[in-house]
């Protein structure tokens, strides 16, 4: 800012005396101008009042351009009388080398008879027009217009018109010394509302940066309060969401550790207890051995399911091909069949084909006939059916077991969890309807219970008939694995 004003105030100060020569110049010019007229023209066109004054002055009236000195000093009177000079402008008459008068009549000390000024301008024998430096603070410096004065080829008398312009300058300083003021204040306030603008603007981004400082992994519930509106709002808003996103993250996979710890715990309590509890006899080995081999298979299954939910999340997890959706859902009614000796009964087929992972939707389909057989007693009904809506597929399997409760139905998809009201108790370890969700998902679907306490449940798998354009790359990519 002081280097601005430094280099600005040299800078405004010139151009402004500049500005203001320019402007005195023509102002001296157009006096001189009408002098001339005068004196050439006489006083033919002067005011009557001017006249009788110089008549009762016995002065002689030159009609034309003055033939005599005598007339010359009338063209003098005639035109100090007539114009007045502006502020500073001065008129000087010399007649016969000498100074004859001037208007206004109080000179300064620069334009006084006997100073050197004046007596280059008696000298002068052709025009002359400039600007000189005077020592008097008063003064400044001259500028001035001078024209010679011939009556019958000989020089009689110089004309001049001159300004100081120490006046000017000073009015031209004071009122760039207001202008500099009234900048500087503006500037000053203009930098102080910019640095509380800046301030306010800038505070999320320095909320954020000692946020973001302050996150650990046992401590992720802060956020930044969003404020207003705009790119900076826009911006916590994101960040908040990024957290809530990682929050969850590391919820999902505490809570994932901690489940799967106590599942792997039960299995390997059980081993280890009936191998240190096992004796000699080669029966209770034998069936010792059994129960390890089945809690061992347990646990192999129940690795196999997190890996599959592992899976679920990468882009390989699907391998795409175009599926008969009515061979298809004979081929899943025929695998629900075996089971469990229930009564299955096949519902509507629908026709026609789709993209998907014939694969991965047999495996959902058939935990679904699984967690149905569960809740469902040897007498009770389970049917397997699907249909085309619009540009969508649905699989369902419907089940009269004894239902859910709504407050199960919220959770029950989640991993490890299980219905909390039921009567049964569940082989699994609660992963089932988690990887169910999870194949409905990677295949840009999802999956919706229906279900009411005592009467039974209907799961349903809607999946699109054509997969996004992200699926559709997938698909490529897919056969070429394959």
């Amino acid at each position: 800012m002081a280097f601005f004003i430094a280099v600005a105030i040299p800078t405004i100060q010139q151009r402004l005396f500049s500005q203001i020569e320019a402007r005195v110049r023509g102002e001296l010019t157009e006096e001189m101008q009408e002098f001339q007229e005068l004196l050439t023209e006489g006083l033919k066109k002067v005011d009557n009042s001017v006249l009788e004054r110089l008549k009762r002055q016995g002065k002689s009236i030159p009609l034309e351009a003055p033939q005599n000195r005598e007339e010359l000093s009338t063209i003098y009177e005639a035109f100090m009388s007539r114009s007045l000079p502006e502020d500073d402008t001065f008129f000087i008459a010399i007649l016969d080398g000498k100074f004859h008068k001037s208007s206004p009549r109080a000179l300064p000390l620069a334009f006084e008879p006997d100073s050197i000024l004046m007596q280059r301008w008696e000298q002068l024998s052709q025009s002359s027009q400039g600007e000189m430096e005077v020592a008097d603070k008063e003064v400044d410096s001259v500028l001035y217009v001078a024209e010679p004065i011939r009556i019958k080829g000989e020089i009689v008398g110089v004309f001049v018109v001159t300004h100081t312009t120490a006046g000017e300058r000073k009015e031209g300083l004071a009122s760039l010394q207001v202008i500099v003021e009234v900048k500087v204040i503006v500037l000053a306030m203009a930098l102080l509302l910019a640095w509380m603008m800046a301030g306010r603007l800038l505070a999320p981004l320095k909320t954020l940066t000692l946020t973001a400082q302050s996150i650990s992994e046992s401590e992720l519930t802060k956020r930044i309060p969003v404020q207003g509106e705009g790119e900076i709002a826009e911006l916590a808003a994101t960040f908040n969401a990024m957290m809530d996103r990682l929050e969850g993250s590391f919820a999902s996979q505490r809570d994932f550790i901690n489940d799967a710890g106590h599942e792997l715990r039960t299995p390997i309590t059980i081993i280890r207890g009936h191998l240190e509890l096992m004796g000699d006899d080669p029966l209770e080995q034998q069936e010792t051995l059994t129960l390890v081999i089945d809690e061992l298979d347990r646990m192999s299954r129940f690795v196999d399911d997190l890996l599959l939910l592992a899976k679920a999340e990468r882009p390989d997890f699907l391998v795409l091909q175009t599926v008969d959706i009515a061979a298809l859902t004979e081929e899943l009614f025929t695998k629900a069949t075996a089971l469990a000796p229930r009564n299955w009964q096949l519902d509507t087929v629908a026709k026609g084909r789709m993209v998907a992972d014939r694969q991965r939707l047999t495996q959902a389909v058939m935990n679904l006939a699984q967690n149905a057989t569960q809740y469902t007693t040897e007498d009770g009904s389970i049917f397997i059916g699907s249909k085309i809506t619009k540009n969508k597929v649905s699989f369902w399997v419907q089940d009269t077991g004894e239902g859910i409760t709504s407050a199960d139905q919220e959770r029950i998809f989640e991993r490890f969890a299980r219905a909390a009201a039921s009567r049964r108790r569940s082989e699994g370890a609660g992963l089932g309807l988690s990887i169910v969700r999870a194949i409905a998902q990677a295949h840009c679907g999802n999956i919706f219970l229906k279900s009411k306490l005592g009467t039974g449940s209907t799961f349903t798998i809607v999946l699109p008939l054509e997969p996004p354009q992200e699926a559709g790359s997938d698909e490529s990519n897919s056969h070429r694995r394959r």
